[in-house]
């Protein structure tokens, strides 16, 4: 990109769990769109998180930031922890004096979720962790750093979740403890519209589709290049996405000078592409939530149809 098509140059961002999948695309595409891009998570190349996925780090996030065309700064971060996020964000404020945006986007919960389980049949310990890795740690995030972000008006905070509050608002996502670990951000980003839309702020939530996340594609055993041969087992995986697809989303919000009308809302990635115009890697624009909410209906839902 140009100085001039670099929307972002100037802006910090904070992703908060960018490690891996969603949070690493979103911090990559804001930093091809110019800003400077702190980003956090528990995996180094000296030490691996319980998710127990070394080939991921947030080492390996920042480059890619800068090598997409904005500067990428690597901070080990436990989230759960308020003394290492209070030190995270006295950084990014000596070293910047401002935030203009926060992505909270720790999770890290998958290794602890399992289905087909009734709540008092289900490991509370794992339960519990998911509700902190998932709810716990945004909290503690937006509590420490919002005094930054609110020093100058405009401030952007985008709260990551699987599903939608129309989805998830009328549907049980099959374990309690991830129903609510996936509910509480799109609240987050609701009452945080709420409190910061008098200093020019904005919150909104913000999920991808079925995502290709590098667990993702591990699971059926391709890469992103070969995920279409998982698409002969699972005919459904055809409607997934890649993450630059929700990267894209929120980095067209964050340039979007008007992105205060969004406030409070629960949006996702098919429906910001729509929106802003953008695509997914491949060139393609697909709808995950609208396919999966019409094949609960119609069975005979054509992937062709919401991609």
């Amino acid at each position: 990109m140009t100085t001039e098509t670099k929307p972002l140059s100037g802006r910090i961002v904070l992703v908060a769990g960018a490690t891996r999948g969603a949070g690493r695309a979103i911090a990559v595409q804001l930093g091809a769109a110019g800003a400077t891009v702190y980003v956090t998570g528990r995996t180094t190349r000296d030490k691996v998180s319980e998710v127990g996925r070394a080939t991921e780090t947030i080492e390996g996030t920042a480059e890619l930031v800068t090598a997409a065309g904005g500067e990428g700064i690597a901070v080990p971060t436990d989230h759960l922890d308020p003394g290492q996020v209070r030190a995270l964000v006295e950084r990014i404020d000596r070293d910047h004096g401002r935030l203009d945006v926060l992505v909270n986007d720790v999770w890290g919960g998958e290794h602890l979720l399992a289905f087909g389980k009734k709540t008092w049949e289900y490991d509370l310990d794992g339960g519990l962790r998911m509700l902190e890795l998932g709810v716990k740690t945004h909290a503690i995030t937006s509590h420490t750093a919002l005094p930054l972000l609110i020093r100058h008006p405009g401030g952007l905070v985008v709260e990551v979740t699987d599903g939608t509050a129309a989805y998830n608002g009328t549907r049980y996502r099959e374990n309690l403890f991830y129903d609510l670990a996936k509910n509480a951000p799109i609240r987050m980003a609701f009452g945080l519209g709420e409190e910061l839309k008098e200093h020019g702020g904005t919150a909104v939530c913000v999920s991808p589709g079925w995502l290709r996340s590098e667990q993702m594609l591990a699971h059926f055993g391709v890469t992103e290049d070969t995920w279409h041969e998982a698409v002969k087992e699972l005919p459904d995986f055809g409607v997934s996405e890649s993450p630059v697809y929700v990267g894209r989303a929120v980095a067209a919000l964050a340039a979007d000078p008007d992105r205060a009308r969004w406030n409070g809302r629960s949006l996702d990635s098919g429906q910001l592409a729509r929106e802003y115009g953008f695509t997914d890697a491949d060139g393609s624009r697909p709808d995950s939530w609208g396919f999966i909410t019409a094949k609960e209906t119609d069975p005979d839902t054509k992937v062709a149809d919401y991609r």
